[in-house]
């Protein structure tokens, strides 16, 4: 809980830094008086101002934002020898560019954490996958336990190296949200029998991303071995006789091919009252050993599962995927530029109820993830800085007035009409924004609240 807590807390920090640190020093460049930066509203706990006429810096106690408070004659008497200095007196294109600054540095700091994580490189599991999900796209498409997936590509498009499965689950995931077919080029695990495999993602339903829709596309868990690992003292496995390296050959007379596949036969035990008893026939050594195993029932979500409390499956074998200074670079930008458009699609979607508003999330997510991250290690959760810093751009940049693009809106209609908006509108779409915001923020918060209890 600390870890979580912690680690949300420096994520805000670091997106809301470099935000309001964006607004700032382009307004610094363009002449602008900058009278306040401040991450965090509320009370202010911390306090730095180096003279009566420098800007103040401040922290506040709550930490859900921030904002750069400019010299602005709109807000209150600006006196004589400062009106050059004041925000409104600025062109157009110089306020356009102030409030461009923000999510633009958000936008900026997500290339740079995702070169960085390219450039130092990540061990993820190497794209040999365990049997896909019965009844899932992958099945269908003749996917098998121990498929190698060397390339992709589109329709039209020529083959793209995959360098491990985290690359080959987000061409999955882009391929199926973009409702496009995607084709694999698969071998055996020692790379030799090559094939090409077609994955209809056009068919599937993407209104909601969640693990219902992993489960339709089916792509299995790394490639694992049907070998046992650490047995716990007293649990099912030990008193059947089970022992660490012992590698199952069978289970009620059918072939066990991986690891995946054992663990959900496990599980399916379970679903049964009470818990139904297996026979397993396994290596030993070199000698086959059978036996009779009684998994425990435990309760997963809204169902009964088996366990057997012991280590299913070997280790994944891992793959360092590292790029050099300028690759890494490209990929930052690449990356960066299909997380941005995969969101925009994504909200778009949901306005026209082609995706669920299940798929907002708000701050109890952000702060679960963050968790998560950290403990997974520090390049994950640069990757979790990298998503969150694009989604923070992104949506500053909705033309939503009190969100920034609502205000470079606002600078469009002025660039186009050679006025700017009036007082009465800018009231009103204030007030429309607000309400928007609001509901939006709620959506979120009850969804991560549904989330926390199990009900989505």
């Amino acid at each position: 809980m600390i870890t979580t807590i912690l680690a949300f807390i420096v994520t805000l920090g670091v997106l809301i830094v470099v935000h309001e640190y964006g607004h700032y020093r382009v307004a610094v460049a363009c002449g602008v008086k900058v009278l306040r930066f401040s991450v965090g509203f509320g009370r202010v706990i911390w306090r730095r101002q180096s003279s009566p006429d420098a800007t103040e810096f401040v922290i506040c106690a709550l930490p859900l934002g921030g904002y750069v408070r400019m010299l602005d004659e709109r807000e209150g008497e600006v006196h004589a020898p400062w009106i050059g200095q004041a925000f409104n007196r600025k062109t157009l294109w110089q306020r356009s560019a102030i409030v461009a600054a923000g999510p633009v540095a958000n936008l900026v700091l997500a290339v740079l954490l995702y070169a960085g994580a390219h450039w130092y490189g990540i061990d993820e599991p190497k794209p040999v996958l365990s049997a896909p999900i019965a009844g899932s796209v992958a099945e269908a498409a003749g996917m098998r336990s121990g498929d190698w997936v060397q390339a992709w590509r589109d329709d039209a498009g020529e083959w793209q190296d995959v360098r491990s499965l985290g690359d080959l689950r987000w061409q999955v995931t882009q391929h199926a949200l973009n409702r496009q077919s995607l084709r694999l080029a698969v071998t055996d695990a020692s790379g030799h029998g090559r094939r090409e495999l077609s994955l209809a993602l056009e068919r599937l339903d993407t209104r909601q991303v969640d693990a219902q829709l992993a489960k339709r596309i089916g792509l299995g868990a790394p490639f694992s071995e049907p070998v046992l690992g650490d047995v716990t003292a007293d649990g099912p496995a030990a008193r059947a006789g089970l022992r660490s390296g012992d590698r199952v050959l069978r289970v009620d007379g059918e072939g066990v091919v991986d690891a995946q596949q054992l663990r959900e036969r496990i599980r399916a035990a379970g679903a049964s009252e009470p818990a139904r008893a297996m026979q397993w026939e396994i290596d030993r050594l070199g000698t086959l050993v059978r036996l009779h195993v009684q998994p425990r029932q435990v309760r997963d979500g809204d169902r009964h599962v088996g366990r057997i409390d012991a280590y299913v499956g070997r280790p994944p074998v891992m793959v360092r995927v590292r790029s050099g200074p300028v690759e890494g670079l490209q990929r930052g930008i690449e990356r960066t530029w299909e997380v941005a458009a995969m969101s925009l699609r994504m909200l778009g979607r949901m306005v026209i109820g082609e995706a669920s508003l299940r798929n907002l999330s708000g701050p109890l997510t952000i702060a679960d993830y963050a968790g998560q991250s950290v403990n997974q290690g520090l390049i994950y959760y640069i990757g979790f800085l990298a998503l969150v810093s694009v989604s923070l751009g992104v949506l500053n940049l909705l033309p939503l007035p009190m969100l920034d693009g609502g205000h470079l809106l606002y600078y469009l209609f002025e660039g186009l009409t050679g006025r700017p908006v009036s007082d009465l509108w800018l009231a009103r779409l204030q007030r429309g924004g607000i309400a928007v915001l609001l509901a939006m923020m709620s959506v979120a918060l009850f969804n991560d609240v549904a989330r926390l209890l199990g009900l989505h």
